[in-house]
């Protein structure tokens, strides 16, 4: 029931409703006046009246149906599929609280499924869903051949910046490389990718982890908060006194969204979720390791770099020094490359002025000190990234295979040889 809407159908009414009580019936008439549609598209008679209506009348656009009086729901609703016409979306309601029932109702073409009493905010976002998959392409219309680039970005330690690099990365995949961008901020009590951008979480993470089977293209669009027209985030600040208890399927369901979605997809991943759902590396093509120069990062680097070619052998691997100060480090970079056998890709200056600078104004620091060494060095790991990704059309697909992961490998090879010596 879902079809592509076609503008050209003139005929068919935006909107109509087939309730079965009055308390139904009155909560949804004003609200369908507030959208400039006539209350009287509201009527009695359930799924039932629906079938008998729209057998002999066109389909209206956003159809509501109440599932309240059928003895099976889902046989049901397969007859109502047979009279309707390409391109309606269904949103239906029901007295019966079953999740199975819910995933059935939805392979079946129905949009969303409202469980009885329902809200006006319910109505309103629901309805709000529907109208959003009429205004034109979704995210998820991406070409099939369209590059997409998953970044990781980790801390090997608390503190060493990892979220900014990350915040700072996407803002620039987005603002410099044209890309559409999706931050993922993995740090659900703690992650701060929202607070850099000056924006609201919003529930969207939190949602998606409870209720992972509604994780698709159209949940994604509700979910996700746009910084601007290129940025996306998904984060959350959920009640530290609220633990998450997942086996981690909702990431991964997220990330195979983002997918489609996007160009490019940086994921904000705090390092013990490493060892709890290592499966989030699997299609992950590039990872960003954010290091200090520490005796603490300098072991935690090498456990880390073990980890990732035994479990994301596919995904090539920047190393990027951050807050490095000239003269306080607590071990010297030559020191730090020959005890992790590869040399650092980035050094990012310590620069506590364009720090607070960017915190003051709500950007990310790439953002806020675009001229700055430390801006100019976030933007030339972003330049790097997306150049061994960059969707050539004259360059064939031989060049496409020898992207990210065969040039990335390339330098990780070469510099491992090099510090070996």
């Amino acid at each position: 029931m879902n079809a592509p809407f076609n503008p050209k159908q003139q005929t068919r009414n935006p909107f109509a409703a087939y309730v079965c009580d009055d308390n139904s019936s009155e909560l949804l008439k004003p609200l369908v006046f507030e959208l400039g549609w006539a209350p009287e598209s509201v009527s009695k008679g359930g799924l039932r009246g629906a079938v008998q209506s729209l057998s002999v009348s066109a389909s209206p656009t956003i159809l509501f149906v109440d599932l309240a009086d059928s003895a099976d729901p889902l046989a049901d609703v397969n007859s109502l599929a047979e009279v309707c016409e390409p391109g309606t979306i269904v949103i239906a309601a029901g007295n019966t609280n079953d999740v199975r029932l819910y995933r059935e109702l939805l392979n079946s073409g129905i949009q969303d499924y409202l469980l009885k009493p329902f809200t006006a905010d319910q109505i309103r976002d629901s309805l709000a869903q529907a109208q959003m998959m009429l205004m034109g392409p979704r995210h998820g219309m991406i070409a099939e051949d369209a590059i997409h680039l998953m970044t990781a970005v980790i801390g090997v330690r608390g503190g060493v910046g990892a979220s900014t690099v990350a915040s700072s990365l996407a803002w620039l995949m987005g603002e410099n490389g044209g890309h559409s961008t999706a931050l993922l901020d993995l740090d659900v009590h703690f992650g701060t990718g929202a607070l850099s951008l000056d924006l609201e979480p919003g529930r969207g993470l939190t949602d998606a982890i409870d209720n992972p089977a509604r994780i698709d293209g159209l949940f994604l669009e509700r979910a996700l908060v746009k910084a601007n027209d290129k940025l996306s985030v998904l984060s959350a600040e959920a009640p530290i006194n609220n633990p998450i208890i997942t086996d981690g399927g909702a990431y991964f369901q997220l990330q195979e969204e983002m997918k489609g979605a996007f160009e490019c997809t940086v994921v904000d991943v705090p390092r013990g979720m490493m060892v709890q759902h290592p499966h989030l590396f699997h299609d992950v093509q590039s990872v960003v390791l954010v290091v200090d120069l520490t005796l603490a990062a300098t072991r935690d680097t090498i456990r880390i770099l073990a980890w990732l070619k035994n479990n994301a052998p596919q995904a090539g691997v920047l190393v990027v020094a951050n807050r490095v100060h000239p003269s306080l480090t607590e071990i010297s970079r030559k020191d730090f490359e020959n005890s992790i056998e590869r040399e650092i890709d980035f050094m990012l200056p310590y620069d506590h002025k364009q720090a607070v600078n960017a915190a003051k104004l709500g950007k990310p620091v790439a953002e806020a000190g675009k001229t700055s060494k430390l801006g100019q060095g976030l933007a030339q790991i972003s330049e790097k990234l997306l150049a061994l990704v960059s969707d050539d059309p004259t360059g064939g697909e031989s060049k496409k295979k020898a992207s990210l992961l065969d040039e990335l490998s390339a330098i990780f090879a070469t510099k491992s040889k090099i510090a070996k010596k």
